[in-house]
């Protein structure tokens, strides 16, 4: 295993803990700016849809650099947004925080897996993704809960100050372990090389399916503290051993996925997909119970993050000559989802449906990401079939 990509996984603890930890902080932080539920689901909207803005331009505006001193530069951003967000006295000044926090995410993760895929041979590559994205799970299993007990025990800010010194610490990392050599073998020669890779329907096809895929997990969880203690009935203070349960299953389902994705992508996802889908209305119709609500959150991180290698794998498969846009693209793409799925749960909430109706809407959105990932499969396999594209031509193409 490179040390670099353990740089890398570093990075994307920092950036993890940051997008996810005010999910298990959301009521502290919106009874102390005095605004409702949805008001503060924004800070997790706004940060999502900032992501996109940060993934495409970002993106876009350095793929000519060298990626190492790029990584530097975008956890410099990170570090500054969280120092914002730390010290923010109003509701504001807290969302430019997440936004400037935000912009980094896309494009840090986005050039990461490039950086992460041209550390190892073909083979690897999605197992490669997936170890970055470790540092996410990492964030979920350890960052989140400990990062949620810090901010019940001495205020929500004292979290975003923690923050901001692994942002320092990744920072480091980046500089001291990354080659600066990795993945610029894939650099394409300008912005416009880099924009005809969305002339393929598949980038397009896996991009939706990113959104509705990863947003529907997202629009359940971003509620998920008003569920487990208002449905549940589980104490404010058992939330963060429940976000441990949770991100248990984001490392389980984020490793497994990744050596599955690196066997049959288009199969993984579909079969994931299907199966997350059945966990979501189940999770709705026993959320009352709580064993059966601890289960649900394991399963539900689980098959949820298992997708993740492969819709990022997906992409760059489809993208070959052009990888940096369309994996920064991407990784916009999860943020629209976290967004719209954070947008539909709040809309329910805000109707009266309960805080169970956040897991239905990510449950119908979860399935029309199902038909829409079938189509993609089938339309790939249809290509792959004709004269002159065969199977051989595709695995190339996936591994260049």
């Amino acid at each position: 295993m490179p040390v670099g990509l353990i740089a890398l996984a570093l990075g994307g603890f920092g950036i993890g803990l940051t997008e996810f930890v005010i999910a298990g902080l959301l009521p502290e932080v919106a009874a102390d700016f005095g605004v409702s539920e949805a008001s503060a689901g924004w800070f997790i909207s706004g940060y999502a849809l900032s992501v996109v803005v940060g993934a495409l331009g970002l993106t876009a505006a350095v793929t000519r650099f060298e990626r190492k001193p790029v990584l530097a530069a975008l956890l410099v951003l990170f570090i500054a947004g969280n120092l914002i967000s730390a010290t923010a006295g109003a509701y504001w000044p807290m969302m430019l925080g997440r936004i400037i926090a935000a912009l980094s995410h896309g494009a840090f993760f986005g050039i990461g897996a490039v950086v992460a895929a041209g550390m190892v041979p073909p083979s690897k590559k999605a197992g490669a993704i997936a170890l970055m994205f470790t540092g996410l799970t990492a964030a979920n299993v350890l960052g989140v809960p400990f990062g949620t007990l810090l901010g019940q025990a001495a205020g929500w800010r004292t979290t975003f100050w923690a923050i901001t010194v692994i942002g320092v610490a990744a920072l480091a990392g980046i500089l001291a372990l990354v080659p600066r050599q990795a993945g610029e073998a894939d650099t394409a020669g300008s912005l416009r090389s880099e924009l005809r890779a969305f002339r393929s329907g598949q980038v397009w096809l896996s991009i939706v399916v990113t959104i509705l895929g990863f947003g529907g997990m997202f629009g359940a969880f971003t509620y998920i503290a008003y569920t487990l203690t208002e449905v549940s009935g589980f104490a404010a203070s058992t939330v963060p051993w429940l976000l441990i349960v949770f991100g248990v299953g984001l490392f389980a389902g984020n490793t497994l996925g990744g050596k599955a994705a690196d066997r049959n992508v288009d199969r993984t996802l579909l079969v994931v997909l299907v199966i997350l889908s059945v966990v979501l209305v189940a999770f709705a119709v026993t959320a009352a119970n709580p064993v059966l609500t601890v289960i649900s959150l394991v399963l539900m991180g689980g098959f949820g993050f298992a997708t993740v290698p492969g819709l990022q794998m997906r992409v760059m498969k489809y993208a070959p000559g052009a990888p940096t846009l369309a994996s920064g693209a991407n990784i916009g793409a999860f943020n629209v989802g976290n967004a719209l799925g954070a947008w539909l749960g709040g809309v329910t909430i805000t109707a009266g449906f309960g805080y169970t109706s956040p897991i239905w809407a990510g449950a119908v959105i979860t399935l029309a990401g199902v038909a829409v990932m079938a189509f993609a499969a089938a339309a790939a396999k249809r290509r792959e079939q004709r004269p002159g594209n065969g199977v051989q031509t595709a695995e190339e193409v996936a591994v260049r």
